[in-house]
């Protein structure tokens, strides 16, 4: 039997630039700068300019996967 690496990797299959335009949609940018405090998201924000600095900085990139994973585990319960 083969086993599927991938299938417990809940950001799977599922693009920084979706997730950044979730979060938008969920919070917009100003709810979304308070819970992440990140330039990108407080500064003139848009999905481009943040993909730009999130594709650069792992650890931003990194709160807000986890915020994503965090707001659709809670969304599926």
């Amino acid at each position: 039997m083969t086993e599927l690496p991938q299938q417990n990797n809940p950001l799977h299959g599922v693009t920084l630039e979706h997730i950044v335009k979730y979060l938008h949609e969920y919070y917009g940018w100003e709810k979304l700068g308070k819970k992440i405090r990140i330039n990108c998201f407080n500064d003139n924000p848009s999905v481009q300019s943040s993909l730009k600095f999130l594709r650069k900085t792992p650890w931003a990139r990194t709160k807000v996967e986890e915020l994503y994973i965090r707001l659709v585990e809670r969304n599926i319960k």
